[in-house]
């Protein structure tokens, strides 16, 4: 016999075992009670018994409720809700505020920039100023002499056109020294740089005396800021379980960290493009975040149909948990049994289980299944 004819036989008495159970028929010559006889068969799955009705069996009930489709998927932040903080001014990161990991609010003291910009232009700034005073001065002078008849009308326009370049220029300066976070009363070649929103800090990109800026370091973000007040869940939903999905759709969310605190969130988006490799859709869940939710985190999500499914319903004695499967006993006929996998559903009142697939409503089912290995371990 070979090892794997050897491996059929060990399950099909296991099965048998778990029928035969500790119960035992009366022997008249011997007065003692005989074990009752399990025959092995060839087919997988099967065991024959002597006396079958030891096992009664019951019809599967029929319980109609929406069809459930359970996937799983991963917490990632929402990318409307990512803001980079940038440095606008090139330089030397001379002071860090906040790290990766860390809770910000708005407005608040990230790191500093020692930028030679920022003196170039507060420069460009005095040189706009300058230019100002000077051009008004003579645009009121060009009026003067106009009104006296000494000056020509043209010269009077280019003494105006002069000095509204000079207020454009002026505003210019301001606007950059504003963009940079410069005061124009009080210079400082250190710039701040602030936190636009609240969030988490899921990114960092500098570090004490780096350089910042995109023309120095390659990129002008420094941190990442994300609001995880609302997350992303990504799951990947088989080809087939596509119908079963649609935009709205509420699901159930489940956290192995909590799960006594299951959360509710609905379908935004579902992927166009599937995965060739494994015949996928991304299906992405939004999820408020009580505060729970964290990124990578591994979650089930379940979602309900719009329409209602019958589904089979056994008593819970009749199924057998088994290396983290399920599986019930159905009448092959005569004194045969077979062994079938099932995937059990919700508990319903009265010691009964819903059953998924596997067995119809009205499929009879042995109503007394023994734990397999509290048998094993009484024989």
């Amino acid at each position: 016999m070979t090892h794997l004819q050897k491996l059929g036989c060990i399950a099909c008495l296991s099965a048998a075992l778990v029928l035969a159970g500790c119960e035992k028929k009366f022997d008249p010559a011997s007065g003692e009670a005989s074990p009752a006889a399990v025959i092995e068969t060839s087919n997988a799955g099967i065991v024959n018994v002597s006396n079958p009705e030891q096992f009664p069996a019951v019809a599967a009930e029929s319980v109609e409720e929406p069809d459930k489709l359970s996937v799983t998927g991963s917490v990632f932040p929402d990318i409307a809700r990512e803001v980079p903080v940038i440095s606008l001014a090139n330089g030397r990161v001379v002071d860090i505020r906040a790290r990766l990991d860390d809770d910000v609010k708005k407005g608040q003291w990230l790191f500093s920039v020692q930028s030679p910009d920022i003196s170039s232009a507060f420069d460009t700034y005095l040189k706009a100023v300058n230019d100002e005073q000077m051009n008004n001065k003579a645009w009121v002078r060009a009026q003067d002499l106009f009104e006296h008849g000494a000056l020509s009308q043209s010269m009077l326009e280019q003494a105006e056109d002069a000095e509204n370049d000079s207020k454009a220029d002026l505003v210019a300066a301001e606007e950059q020294l504003k963009l940079f976070g410069v005061d124009k009363d009080h210079p400082s070649p250190v710039v701040k740089v602030y936190a636009p929103i609240s969030g988490v800090i899921v990114g960092q990109n500098i570090t004490d005396a780096a350089a910042a800026g995109v023309n120095l370091s390659g990129s002008a973000t420094a941190f990442t800021i994300a609001d995880l007040s609302s997350v992303w869940i990504l799951c990947d939903v088989y080809e087939n379980d596509l119908p079963k999905v649609h935009l709205g759709q509420e699901a159930e969310i489940h956290l192995d960290a909590y799960p006594n605190r299951p959360l509710t969130g609905r379908i935004s988006d579902i992927g166009p493009v599937l995965d060739p490799s494994i015949r996928t859709a991304k299906v992405r869940i939004e999820v408020p975040n009580p505060g729970i939710l964290r990124l990578g985190m591994f979650v089930t999500a379940t979602f309900l149909s719009r329409e209602k499914v019958e589904h089979a319903v056994v008593p819970a004695s009749a199924i057998l948990h088994l290396h983290d499967r399920d599986w019930v006993f159905v009448p092959a006929g005569g004194t045969q049994f077979r062994r079938v996998e099932v995937q059990g559903g919700d508990m319903l009142p009265g010691g009964r289980e819903v059953i998924l697939s596997g067995i119809s409503p009205g499929e009879q089912v042995v109503k007394e299944v023994l734990n397999l290995e509290a048998t094993v371990e009484a024989q």
